[in-house]
């Protein structure tokens, strides 16, 4: 168990099961400008297509030990790393490692996993988002409002202070998903790109809560004052830098997979709706989260209108077998729903 002779020390945790959840970084950047310890610890994809680890992995080394941790977190304000690095909570690692292959993730074994590991980091306050949605790993409110009161009532046994963020998760958060795809987004946002905005306000949002828990008023407008003024950035440089990473980095430097496939709307319509789960699988066949060009990458979203031929969102992969077995996978689970505004005309003929 790690312990800082100065607190208080702060994380954040994504419950995860939405696609493209790629806030953390922006989050702990924002959080650490602010003059606040936030030790983040993250895990690889478990159930979905990219867990926060395997596409910060592309840009920083993620494998740090504890003292090295403590060190940057101390002289920095935080880290990005692999919480299966350390040996902190050694039992949960080998569980993950069996609920990886399967594609499952146990409430119970859940919320084990994430209160050993926040406490063994030395936290001693948490933020977690909750990702609610269809095709998600909690669907409902109603669920969501559950997780909150086991995670808090943990929390409040083990000395930790705890606050839930239910966040919207219908469909993938922003455009990218994949470990390339996702890390050039993030750190588009960090360099002043306000686009997605949804990435954007979520990652300020989750960002203002801590900031307010901390003592700072009005959270999530002073977290994107520090987005915008490019101190979130100046952050998130020092820590990949401490991290091994290139002090040049930018976000151009991560590439796509060089076989790519685009997906055509057949019809003109609305999306309708965006499939999560079957996102995740045409993501997975691609290769990710293990090959990092694998993914997805939207150019259309729920609820926007398309013309037949437009491009929906294009397929990434590392080698063209995989590039196939993603197209057959989309064939089989296509990710989205498209229809026009008039769904059924009923007459006194068709209604008899």
């Amino acid at each position: 168990m790690i312990k800082f002779e100065k607190g208080p020390v702060f994380d954040f945790h994504s419950l995860g099961g939405v696609p493209g959840n790629k806030v953390t970084p922006i989050v702990v950047s924002i959080v650490a400008a602010a003059g606040i310890m936030i030790p983040k610890t993250s895990s690889r994809a478990i159930s979905s297509a990219c867990g926060t680890s395997d596409f910060v992995e592309t840009f920083c080394n993620v494998e740090i030990d504890a003292d090295r941790l403590k060190e940057i977190t101390q002289e920095i304000g935080g880290v990005f790393s692999w919480g299966g690095s350390m040996n902190l909570a050694p039992v949960d690692d080998m569980v993950i490692k069996v609920e990886h292959p399967l594609g499952i993730n146990p409430r119970a074994q859940m919320l084990a996993s994430i209160m050993s590991k926040k406490l063994a980091i030395g936290a001693t306050h948490l933020v977690v988002d909750i990702p609610t949605g269809a095709g998600t790993k909690v669907e409902t409110i109603e669920v969501a409002k559950k997780y909150a009161k086991d995670l808090m009532e943990l929390g409040e046994r083990i000395g930790m202070h705890v606050e839930c963020a239910i966040t919207y998760a219908d469909q993938p958060v922003g455009y990218a998903v994949g470990p390339n795809l996702e890390a050039r987004e993030c750190i588009s946002i960090l360099e002043g790109n306000k686009h997605p905005a949804a990435v954007v306000e979520k990652a300020c949002d989750c960002a203002g809560i801590i900031l307010e828990i901390a003592g700072i008023a009005n959270g999530a407008a002073k977290a994107r004052e520090i987005l915008d003024s490019g101190e979130a950035y100046r952050k998130f440089m020092e820590i990949v830098v401490a991290q091994g990473g290139r002090p040049d980095l930018k976000s151009e430097d991560l590439k796509p997979g060089k076989y790519c496939f685009e997906v055509k709307s057949p019809k003109s319509g609305y999306i309708h709706a965006i499939n999560n789960k079957n996102v995740v699988a045409v993501a997975k066949a691609a290769g990710a989260p293990s090959d990092k060009g694998a993914g997805i990458l939207f150019s259309k979203k729920k609820g926007q209108r398309v013309e037949a031929g437009d491009v929906l969102f294009t397929i990434y992969a590392d080698n063209e077998a995989k590039l196939k077995r993603a197209k057959d996978t989309y064939v089989r689970y296509p990710p989205m729903d498209i229809e026009g505004m008039l769904i059924k005309r009923v007459s006194p003929l068709s209604a008899r």
